[in-house]
């Protein structure tokens, strides 16, 4: 220890102790706060030392009634100063305003309003531009892990439900399936049929399309289903599923899924979650442009896409309405009269039916052999 004795140095001094650095052994001294920073001077004949205000740090703000400040400084980094006296602590939070507790709370206001506005700022971004912050993170996703989280999904949501497999039916889905992925913009759709009388079609993670037999016995023709399966790949080309599942489930639950975990059971449902959460009007018009360019380039004409729109409407309104436990195609995607219109609207071109009258027939038996959905493959 010096000899310095604070206790009887003059009022414009002050009692310091200097550490080099980490490891190294303290210096006492006394410090001054001079014209441009603060001076001290320490034992055993060590140099006078001089700390520019402006790179002062202080490991705690300088409150109004501080009795000692530490300090570390640009001009000596991994050095410390510890000052005792709390004239010296007033007079310094007056030199270095910075270093005051009023200086902290005021940069902490800044940098909330700073991050309100920025937040306020995607908001607004979010909606003027339709971003979502939610397909931003679907898109970035592997494959595979789209894959996984569409397996889960697919298998919630077929649950008591068995597969259509018939083999002259399936190589009907097949051969529609490929003709229609050609105007996809190269993505590859795999479909699956469940014996399943809901009149309904649900596109799920990972480029999967979920056909039920309901549809399929309900669509007035070959154009209605194909029309449908556009519209779903629609959808799953923008990420729709995916973005709607992260939003519904969260970011963490979803990704943990798509590793192979089950988020604690909270996705056990997480088919049922997806059909029943709905597509934004802005995602709906997307997929049914992408549903026209698809079947455009299939050479397939969209009457089928419109007229199932128009009579799908009209039966449900026959029926007094969809109650909010429905599970039907006007649930899951909103039918208002202008998106008939668009299919209405389109210029014509030379198209021909989906299937023949023969393959539609073995269509429309694709459940005359099932299978249970096999879980270990999903």
């Amino acid at each position: 220890m010096s000899s310095v004795s604070h206790s009887n140095l003059p009022a414009e001094k002050a009692y310091c102790r200097f550490t080099p650095g980490r490891g190294q052994a303290a210096i006492d001294g006394t410090a001054t706060l001079a014209l441009t920073g603060v001076e001290f001077d320490l034992a055993h004949g060590k140099p006078r030392r001089l700390w520019h205000y402006a790179g002062l740090r202080a490991d705690e703000p300088i409150r109004a009634n501080a009795i000692d400040v530490l300090l570390s400084s640009r001009d000596e980094p991994g050095a410390s100063l510890f000052v005792q006296g709390a004239p010296f602590a007033a007079d310094l939070s007056v030199r270095a305003p910075h270093l005051s507790q009023r200086a902290r709370q005021q940069r902490r206001r800044t940098l909330w309003i700073l991050l309100f506005a920025v937040f306020a700022g995607v908001i607004a971004a979010s909606a003027i531009l339709s971003w979502s912050p939610a397909k931003w993170v679907a898109k970035s996703l592997p494959m595979s892990w789209r894959e996984r989280l569409g397996n889960a999904a697919r298998e919630s949501m077929t649950e008591g439900y068995k597969e259509c497999v018939d083999p002259a039916g399936l190589a009907v889905l097949t051969t529609l399936g490929g003709r229609l992925s050609k105007g996809a913009t190269g993505t590859t759709f795999e479909i699956h049929v469940y014996d399943w009388s809901l009149m309904n079609a649900f596109a799920v993670p990972g480029g999967q399309i979920v056909l039920t037999k309901g549809l399929i016995d309900k669509s007035e023709g070959p154009d209605e289903v194909a029309g449908v399966l556009a519209h779903e790949m629609g959808h799953g080309i923008e990420m729709h599923p995916e973005a709607a599942i992260i939003r519904g489930v969260g970011l963490g639950a979803a990704l943990e899924i798509m590793l192979g975990g089950t988020a604690g059971g909270s996705l056990a449902n997480v088919g049922l979650m997806l059909a029943q959460l709905g597509y934004s009007r802005s995602a709906e018009h997307e997929a049914d442009l992408h549903a026209l360019e698809i079947l455009k380039a299939a050479a397939i004409s969209p009457k089928g896409l419109g007229d199932f729109f128009t009579r799908v409407a009209k039966t449900e309104a026959e029926d007094g309405g969809v109650s909010p436990a429905a599970f039907s195609w006007l649930r899951t995607h909103p039918l208002p009269a202008e998106r008939a219109k668009l299919v209405r609207v389109q210029s014509p071109y030379t198209a021909t039916p989906a299937l023949d009258a023969k393959a539609w027939e073995a269509f429309k038996t694709i459940c005359k052999t099932t299978r249970a959905l096999d879980k270990d493959k999903s």
